[in-house]
């Protein structure tokens, strides 16, 4: 109720923030859930990192090319909530990350929205950012939840621990919150969190310190042109919590200007923390006489001389300048701000002040003060007096900052570690999406009629199964939608095959408009896909085996060995046909979308509930990315099935028919039960389509669709129009008529899988 009231005065708040700064325009569509249309090509089970500013975008860097190089096939996302986090994550992860948005608000539509679009199998929410519904909705849709790098601040902990019945049951949501230090890791149980979920995993700032950005090309000239004997840099400076508080500000000019008499060479660095602060502080510097150009003009002023200082208004530069740096004063520490971090001036082994706010950063501090590695002051009256000291005394300089580097070098190594964990959590997860309807009630109990009907009539197939003299290998799924049957048939009719064998394919030619109650087809002949239907089209055209289209599987495999006499049956999708006895049940199951909808049809899009999956004989986990082993599937599939094998099975592209594509951009469509699966192979082969259409499965395409599909990529500048083999059975003898000047290209997709032999030996067929 609280939401709902609330909900107009967000609305009213965004509002307010775009009449400030119409750059909040930008982010009103994405914080309501809305994402890029681009998005919506992400193949299920992506990487959703959550960043909430610039100190923790700067923090998962290095994280995100560890997740890279242990496996570039998984998409990550990162979003963020501010428009300077937003800013940084542009400038340094344009080229890591699959796509960059901000945040949603913790409501269910605007979350839901996310969910869907991104498709994440893994939720990581670095620092402390609890957002119940973000969580919630995370973990109803099969996500792993990850709090990683987590922090409670001294100001803020007595408010979580006062709080403590709010958030109890939201921190056992996640499936692991990775705190920062011992210290972390008490407040998180004193304020409700699960003590086995709790763990010490150190600071994920220490391995984002190290810049490698180069220095902006007008400070080097800057530089260059002056020559200053020293570089003073503030860094993050902050105005006063209360109006009795310091401005850092004014703290720094007037140290500034207390040390320019005696620091003719002297050049100031002025960093202010938010964009909001740039144009004050330039007022600052103007009304205290200070001569300053700011860095976003790009150019320097003629009568600039030193003593003189740069204001830094710009994002994501302040890592690069650190290296020019004699000394450096890190803001957020004189006025009752809980301080910043002071690693990346650490680790390029400066020498730091600080003033006696470090409250956020208490661990570091605490490391810090011990080791002498920084240089401490009461207020800031001391400031002027502690850089004077450290510019006259080089080797104090050089001793406190190779304090400071040692103490921030000794910590790394976080960032390869937090990945690892993070794919693991990965490998864990199932993600689902349910629908999301008012008529949830209704379905589930239409679900519940489905249940019941589906076992009345497998029991009735199964006491009038009947058996074939050949042995029968049965290929088959538990959700409705392509799991890749097809190709894994053909891989195993190309297997018998070469030991031999003369494998028949069994059938029920979906979509046939033939009428004959069975159609046989002899290995080597051509039928059309008006007799066949487009699947059995695949079998007969790929020559490899005698196939036998017809509803009743039995009678059709019966007139199979009079006629052809094979060695062995392979019954396309077969798992729910139970009236044809079977000697082998392989279930397939997609990895990118194992259990469709997490329910039976129609509440979701599975044929018959998971206990089914324990007559399976074996199970294949078909899609597969390499490296990964699905331990999350496994675990379900071993749940009700112990006593199954289960293998994996990778895509593997075999070519474009008629011809490879050579013009960029393409326009892509598809008519398939997961039509994901295209989507993702496409992307792994390097192509982006311009606009992509999906129609239903089994879609027989009409001149007018193909017409608006050319239109379409004419529209886009495209050349090629790219679809599946499954697809072109479905188009006119004509197509390239229809289309051109466009040309149409279809992909052959065909199934890679170790452990073939073990699977095939499990069906005991003779030997030939």
């Amino acid at each position: 109720m609280l939401r709902t009231i609330g909900f107009p005065l967000l609305v009213l708040y965004f509002l307010y923030r775009c009449w400030r700064d119409v750059r909040y325009f930008r982010c009103l569509r994405e914080r309501l859930g809305a994402l890029p249309p681009s998005f919506k090509r992400t193949a299920p089970g992506s990487i959703w990192l959550h960043a909430v500013s610039v100190g923790e975008v700067m923090s998962c860097v290095r994280l995100i090319e560890e997740l890279r190089s242990a496996n570039r096939r998984v998409p990550i996302y990162l979003s963020t909530a501010t428009l300077a986090g937003r800013a940084v994550a542009e400038q340094k992860m344009g080229g890591l990350v699959d796509g960059i948005f901000f945040a949603p608000i913790d409501y269910a539509f605007a979350v839901r929205g996310v969910l869907r679009t991104i498709r994440p199998a893994m939720l990581v929410v670095l620092e402390t950012e609890i957002w119940p519904v973000l969580y919630r909705e995370a973990k109803r849709a099969g996500c792993g939840l990850i709090g990683l790098n987590g922090r409670i601040s001294d100001r803020a902990f007595p408010r979580y621990r006062k709080l403590r019945w709010v958030f109890s049951p939201i921190l056992a949501l996640p499936d692991v919150l990775f705190v920062q230090s011992e210290t972390d890791r008490l407040r998180y149980l004193q304020s409700g969190a699960p003590p086995n979920k709790v763990k010490v995993f150190g600071n994920l700032k220490y391995d984002a310190a190290r810049s490698q950005a180069e220095v902006p090309v007008i400070v080097s000239h800057l530089v260059t042109v002056l020559k200053p004997l020293s570089i003073v840099i503030a860094a993050s400076t902050m105005p006063g919590s209360d109006s009795a508080d310091v401005d850092e500000d004014d703290a720094v000019i007037q140290a500034f200007r207390e040390l320019a008499p005696s620091n003719t060479g002297l050049l100031l660095i002025l960093v202010p923390r938010k964009p909001e602060r740039f144009v004050i502080a330039a007022d600052k510097l103007n009304a205290a006489g200070v001569p300053f150009m700011r860095r976003s003009a790009n150019a320097i002023p003629p009568e600039l001389t030193l003593p003189c200082v740069l204001l830094l208004d710009t994002i994501g530069e302040l890592a690069s300048l650190f290296p020019l740096a004699n000394v450096v004063f890190m803001g957020g520490t004189l006025a009752k701000r809980g301080g910043h971090n002071v690693l990346e001036p650490a680790m390029g082994a400066k020498p730091i002040i600080v003033g006696p706010h470090m409250e956020n950063f208490s661990d570091i501090a605490a490391d810090f003060r011990s080791h002498s590695a920084w240089l401490e002051i009461p207020g800031p009256e001391a400031l002027a007096n502690a850089v004077q000291q450290l510019l006259g005394d080089p080797q104090r300089c050089q001793d406190l900052g190779t304090r400071a580097a040692e103490l921030a070098s000794r910590n790394t190594g976080v960032a390869p570690r937090a990945a690892a964990e993070i794919l693991k959590a990965l490998d864990l997860a199932i993600p689902v999406l349910h629908p999301n309807t008012l008529a949830r009630p209704l379905l589930w109990l239409l679900s519940k009629v489905w249940r019941v009907g589906n076992r009345a009539k497998q029991k009735r197939d199964q006491a009038r199964s009947r058996a074939l003299s050949c042995p029968v290998i049965s290929v088959g799924g538990i959700g409705m939608g392509g799991a890749g049957k097809t190709p894994f048939v053909e891989i195993l009719a190309d297997t018998l095959r070469k030991r031999g064998h003369q494998p028949a394919i069994l059938t029920r030619g979906y979509g046939r408009r033939s009428s004959d109650q069975a159609v046989l087809i002899a290995a080597g002949e051509l039928a059309t896909t008006w007799y066949t239907g487009d699947e059995a089209q695949i079998f007969v055209r790929s020559k490899l085996a005698h196939v036998g289209i017809g509803t009743d599987r039995w009678a059709t495999g019966k007139l199979m060995e009079e006629r052809f006499h094979p060695s062995v049956f392979l019954l396309d999708d077969g798992f729910q046909h139970r009236r044809l006895h079977r000697d082998l049940d392989i279930v397939l199951i997609d990895a990118l979308n194992p259990f469709p909808g997490g329910d039976v049809f129609p509440l979701g899009r599975m044929r018959e509930p998971l206990e089914g999956l324990a007559r399976a004989g074996a199970f294949v986990i078909t899609r597969a990315q390499p490296g990964r082993q699905y331990a999350g599937i496994r675990r379900v599939l071993k749940s009700v099935n112990p006593a199954a094998p289960i293998f994996l099975a990778t895509v593997e592209a075999h070519g474009w028919q008629p011809s490879e594509p050579v013009s960029e951009p393409v326009v892509a469509f598809c008519g398939l039960g997961n039509p994901d699966a295209f989507w993702n192979t496409l992307g792994e082969l390097g192509y982006a389509p311009a606009f992509r259409w999906t129609f239903g499965d089994h879609h027989r395409y009409t001149p007018r669709e193909l017409r608006r599909l050319a239109f379409q990529a004419r529209a886009h500048g495209a050349g090629s129009l790219l679809t599946t083999e499954k697809d072109a059975m479905n188009l006119p003898m004509n197509v390239s008529e229809i289309i051109a000047p466009v040309t149409l290209h279809w992909l052959k997709i065909g199934t890679a899988m170790a452990g073939l032999d073990e699977l095939l030996a499990m069906a005991n067929i003779p030997k030939v």
